[in-house]
Formats: structure tokens, C-alpha cells, sequence
């Protein structure tokens, strides 16, 4: 029977091997652009600790009542710590006019499809900002728990903020964001008795991935748990200030 294929050549990669092979330049991609993004993540790391201006990189899902917290925070904290918010949106500036209003001082950084906030937007956000006024800076990320966990913004911490009208199963579906963490909020507890939510369950995921994680809940509409959320940033902010 003749062959009706292309003869393969000697040492041609064909099939897995040629996947293989793809697949370790994608990583070496990967790897250099984290690269330089930890070099600028490290000048603003620099920046922040000069200023003595606490960093936290806010992480979600959208739809989990990031933005809503970040507004009740910053309303609460008003007279008592100076915020900045740097703000994290595929597009539109919404957001950034909500907490305008809260008379904090906010830039919007839109990323044009991208799924994460990098260092570099940051560092040039952060050119708009009076950082020698600030006590405490928040970086709303872009809604997604996968890209943003990966990049280094240059932040003291990363929050996870996660809503229980999501599946308790989110920390092991998305373990890098949780394992990353110091802190969990779960927010939107008020709408528990109207969910199939089992909130243990959720905090045992959390746990899984990590045993150190501090879990707090909360739901500004309730006024529930912001008490404990305000006093770790307090805590927070004084350990930087010394």
C-alpha cells in the first residue's frame, strides 16, 4: 500500500513532542514577562514603604460586592485614616466615580481587555496620587481570581473578597488567590437564610488551602462584621506607621 503522508525527516518534532516543545517556549514567555513585572513591583514596594502608605491589593470575582465594601470602608475611615484607591477596570471609569464621591482621592486604570492589573499601571497610577498624604492605598483588581493572583502589584497583602451567592467551592477552584491571601471576606451574609450556601463548608476549602487565612464576614447592608474588617486595617496601617 503506498503512504500518502509527507515522510518525516530525521529529528522532525511531530505530535506531543511538537506540543511539548510549544509549550515550553510559552512558558519561558510566561516567565519572562512575571519577571519584569517583579522588577517594577519591587520600585513600588520601594515607593510605598518611603511614603509609609499600607498596600492592599483587592481580589474577586466580579459581582461579589468588592466595589460596595470599598465604599462603606472608605466613608467609615474618613476622618480617621487618608485612602487612595487605585481602580481596576476592563473598561468604563463607573467605579472610579463611585468612590470619587467618597472624596478619596482614585485613579482608574483601564486595561483594554486585560484580565489583571500589572505593575507597571500601577507604578504610573500611582504618579497621580498624593502619596505623602496617604495613609492606606487599596487596589480594586480587575474582577477575576486567576490573572491577578500571578502579578505582583508591589502591596503589602492581598485581600480575597468572595460573596456567599457564590459556590463555597471557590478556594479549591481557584486555590492561588486563597493560598495567597492573609485575608478572606466574605461578603453579602445577610442573603445566607435565602441561599444554598453552606458557609463551614466554605471556610473549610479556605483552610484547606490556607490553614492561616483570617475569614471574616460581612455585609454592609446588614452593617455586619465591618466593625472587624475595619479594625484589621487599622492594624494594619498602625504596624506601618510604627
Amino acid at each position: 500500500m503506498k503512504e500518502t503522508g509527507k515522510r518525516r525527516r530525521p529529528g522532525e518534532i511531530k505530535g506531543l513532542q511538537e506540543e511539548e516543545a510549544s509549550g515550553l517556549r510559552v512558558i519561558t514567555l510566561e516567565q519572562n514577562v512575571l519577571e519584569a513585572n517583579d522588577v517594577i513591583a519591587a520600585r513600588n514596594r520601594q515607593t510605598f514603604k518611603e511614603h509609609g502608605v499600607y498596600v492592599i491589593n483587592l481580589i474577586s470575582s466580579p459581582g461579589s460586592g468588592k466595589t460596595t465594601l470599598l465604599v462603606e470602608t472608605l466613608l467609615a475611615l474618613k476622618e480617621e485614616l487618608r485612602c487612595g484607591v487605585i481602580e481596576g477596570d476592563q473598561q468604563t471609569s463607573h467605579d472610579a466615580q463611585r468612590i470619587a464621591e467618597t472624596g478619596a482621592p482614585v485613579v482608574q486604570v483601564n486595561t483594554r481587555g486585560g484580565c489583571h492589573l500589572e505593575a507597571a499601571q500601577v507604578h504610573q497610577a500611582v504618579q497621580s496620587l498624593p502619596m505623602q498624604d496617604l495613609d492606606l492605598l487599596f487596589i480594586e483588581n480587575v474582577g477575576n481570581l486567576v490573572c491577578p493572583s500571578s502579578f505582583d502589584l508591589g502591596e503589602h497583602e492581598k485581600v480575597a473578597i468572595m460573596s456567599v451567592t457564590e459556590g463555597e467551592d471557590k478556594p479549591v477552584k481557584y486555590p492561588l488567590a486563597f493560598h495567597l491571601a492573609k485575608l478572606l471576606v466574605l461578603t453579602k451574609v445577610d442573603l445566607l437564610p435565602y441561599l444554598r450556601f453552606d458557609l463551614e463548608l466554605c471556610k473549610e476549602y479556605a483552610r484547606r488551602v490556607n490553614p492561616h487565612i483570617e475569614i471574616l464576614e460581612t455585609s454592609v447592608f446588614a452593617s455586619t462584621g465591618l466593625g472587624d474588617w475595619l479594625e484589621a486595617l487599622r492594624e494594619r496601617v498602625g504596624k506601618v506607621k510604627g
